[in-house]
Protein backbone atom coordinates (compact mmCIF):
# COMPACT_ATOMS: atom_id res chain seq x y z
CA UNK A 1 0.00 0.00 0.00
CA UNK A 2 1.28 3.42 -0.90
CA UNK A 3 0.86 6.12 1.75
CA UNK A 4 1.23 9.84 1.23
CA UNK A 5 1.15 12.75 3.64
CA UNK A 6 -2.44 13.91 4.01
CA UNK A 7 -4.01 10.50 3.34
CA UNK A 8 -6.85 9.38 5.57
CA UNK A 9 -6.30 5.78 6.63
CA UNK A 10 -7.75 3.27 9.04
CA UNK A 11 -5.45 1.81 11.67
CA UNK A 12 -7.00 -1.48 12.90
CA UNK A 13 -8.89 -1.17 16.18
CA UNK A 14 -7.77 2.48 16.58
CA UNK A 15 -9.89 4.14 13.90
CA UNK A 16 -9.34 6.78 11.27
CA UNK A 17 -5.96 8.48 11.23
CA UNK A 18 -4.33 11.12 9.08
CA UNK A 19 -0.85 10.57 7.66
CA UNK A 20 0.97 13.61 9.01
CA UNK A 21 4.47 12.97 7.78
CA UNK A 22 7.47 10.77 7.27
CA UNK A 23 10.27 10.85 9.85
CA UNK A 24 13.67 9.25 10.02
CA UNK A 25 14.92 7.78 13.28
CA UNK A 26 18.20 6.13 14.07
CA UNK A 27 17.71 2.85 15.91
CA UNK A 28 20.77 0.81 16.82
CA UNK A 29 22.95 2.34 14.10
CA UNK A 30 20.25 1.82 11.47
CA UNK A 31 18.31 4.71 10.01
CA UNK A 32 14.65 3.85 9.59
CA UNK A 33 11.79 5.80 8.05
CA UNK A 34 8.45 5.98 9.85
CA UNK A 35 5.05 7.20 8.75
CA UNK A 36 3.57 9.44 11.44
CA UNK A 37 -0.16 8.90 11.88
CA UNK A 38 -2.47 10.97 14.07
CA UNK A 39 -5.62 9.15 15.21
CA UNK A 40 -8.48 11.61 14.75
CA UNK A 41 -10.61 11.05 17.83
CA UNK A 42 -7.87 10.46 20.41
CA UNK A 43 -5.10 12.62 18.93
CA UNK A 44 -2.83 9.61 19.53
CA UNK A 45 0.40 9.63 17.51
CA UNK A 46 1.38 6.32 15.91
CA UNK A 47 4.67 5.73 14.13
CA UNK A 48 4.69 2.90 11.61
CA UNK A 49 7.92 1.75 9.96
CA UNK A 50 7.70 2.43 6.24
CA UNK A 51 8.54 -1.19 5.44
CA UNK A 52 5.87 -2.56 7.85
CA UNK A 53 2.78 -0.74 6.57
CA UNK A 54 1.37 -3.84 4.86
CA UNK A 55 1.95 -6.02 7.94
CA UNK A 56 0.03 -3.63 10.19
CA UNK A 57 -3.00 -3.86 7.85
CA UNK A 58 -3.40 -0.11 7.51
CA UNK A 59 -5.85 0.66 4.73
CA UNK A 60 -7.38 3.69 3.08
CA UNK A 61 -10.84 4.84 4.13
CA UNK A 62 -13.54 3.10 2.09
CA UNK A 63 -14.97 4.72 -1.01
CA UNK A 64 -18.55 5.72 -1.68
CA UNK A 65 -19.22 2.45 -3.50
CA UNK A 66 -18.47 0.45 -0.34
CA UNK A 67 -20.73 2.57 1.89
CA UNK A 68 -23.82 0.85 0.46
CA UNK A 69 -22.28 -2.54 1.20
CA UNK A 70 -21.76 -1.52 4.84
CA UNK A 71 -25.38 -0.41 5.16
CA UNK A 72 -26.56 -3.68 3.55
CA UNK A 73 -24.71 -5.58 6.30
CA UNK A 74 -26.23 -3.34 8.98
CA UNK A 75 -29.77 -3.81 7.57
CA UNK A 76 -29.52 -7.61 7.47
CA UNK A 77 -31.77 -9.11 10.14
CA UNK A 78 -31.83 -12.77 9.15
CA UNK A 79 -28.48 -13.68 10.69
CA UNK A 80 -27.40 -16.43 13.01
CA UNK A 81 -24.71 -15.81 15.55
CA UNK A 82 -23.18 -17.71 18.40
CA UNK A 83 -25.70 -17.80 21.22
CA UNK A 84 -23.04 -19.20 23.55
CA UNK A 85 -21.66 -17.41 26.54
CA UNK A 86 -21.12 -13.69 26.34
CA UNK A 87 -17.34 -14.03 26.77
CA UNK A 88 -17.07 -16.40 23.79
CA UNK A 89 -19.02 -13.93 21.64
CA UNK A 90 -16.90 -11.09 23.03
CA UNK A 91 -13.64 -12.81 21.98
CA UNK A 92 -15.04 -13.43 18.50
CA UNK A 93 -16.04 -9.76 18.21
CA UNK A 94 -12.61 -8.60 19.41
CA UNK A 95 -11.03 -10.65 16.63
CA UNK A 96 -13.36 -9.10 14.04
CA UNK A 97 -12.54 -5.58 15.21
CA UNK A 98 -8.80 -6.33 15.18
CA UNK A 99 -9.01 -7.08 11.44
CA UNK A 100 -9.76 -3.42 10.79
CA UNK A 101 -12.30 -4.44 8.13
CA UNK A 102 -15.26 -2.07 8.14
CA UNK A 103 -17.44 -4.97 7.00
CA UNK A 104 -16.44 -7.09 10.02
CA UNK A 105 -17.00 -4.10 12.32
CA UNK A 106 -20.44 -3.57 10.75
CA UNK A 107 -21.27 -7.21 11.54
CA UNK A 108 -20.24 -6.70 15.18
CA UNK A 109 -22.39 -3.58 15.47
CA UNK A 110 -25.37 -5.29 13.81
CA UNK A 111 -25.09 -8.47 15.90
CA UNK A 112 -24.75 -6.64 19.21
CA UNK A 113 -27.72 -4.44 18.38
CA UNK A 114 -29.79 -7.52 17.53
CA UNK A 115 -28.78 -9.23 20.79
CA UNK A 116 -29.52 -6.01 22.70
CA UNK A 117 -33.07 -6.05 21.32
CA UNK A 118 -33.57 -9.49 22.93
CA UNK A 119 -31.68 -9.20 26.21
CA UNK A 120 -29.33 -7.04 28.23
CA UNK A 121 -25.75 -6.92 27.06
CA UNK A 122 -22.91 -7.61 29.46
CA UNK A 123 -20.66 -4.69 30.41
CA UNK A 124 -17.99 -5.96 27.99
CA UNK A 125 -20.51 -6.26 25.17
CA UNK A 126 -21.80 -2.73 25.80
CA UNK A 127 -18.24 -1.40 25.59
CA UNK A 128 -17.69 -3.42 22.42
CA UNK A 129 -20.91 -2.01 20.92
CA UNK A 130 -19.76 1.54 21.67
CA UNK A 131 -16.30 0.84 20.24
CA UNK A 132 -17.70 -0.69 17.03
CA UNK A 133 -20.12 2.23 16.64
CA UNK A 134 -17.31 4.76 17.12
CA UNK A 135 -15.08 3.08 14.53
CA UNK A 136 -17.93 2.81 12.04
CA UNK A 137 -19.20 6.36 12.53
CA UNK A 138 -15.71 7.80 12.08
CA UNK A 139 -15.04 6.05 8.81
CA UNK A 140 -18.53 6.41 7.37
CA UNK A 141 -18.59 10.14 8.08
CA UNK A 142 -15.41 10.58 6.04
CA UNK A 143 -16.49 8.19 3.27
CA UNK A 144 -19.92 9.86 3.00
CA UNK A 145 -18.51 13.38 3.46
CA UNK A 146 -20.99 13.84 6.28
CA UNK A 147 -20.84 14.79 9.94
CA UNK A 148 -20.45 12.15 12.62
CA UNK A 149 -23.73 13.36 14.13
CA UNK A 150 -25.61 12.68 10.87
CA UNK A 151 -24.11 9.21 10.60
CA UNK A 152 -25.01 8.53 14.26
CA UNK A 153 -28.63 9.53 13.56
CA UNK A 154 -28.73 7.31 10.49
CA UNK A 155 -27.48 4.33 12.52
CA UNK A 156 -29.95 5.04 15.34
CA UNK A 157 -32.82 5.11 12.84
CA UNK A 158 -31.58 1.90 11.24
CA UNK A 159 -31.64 -0.01 14.53
CA UNK A 160 -34.79 1.63 15.90
CA UNK A 161 -36.89 -0.08 13.25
Amino acid sequence: MKLQVGDMVVYPAQGVAKVEGLEEKKIMDTTMRFFVLRVLDSDKKIMVPENKVAEVDIRHVIGEDEVDEVFDILRERNVSFDHGTWNRRYRAYVEKIKTGSIFEIAEVLRDLNLIKADKNLSFGERKMLDHARRLLVQELSIAMESTEEDVEKELENLFAS
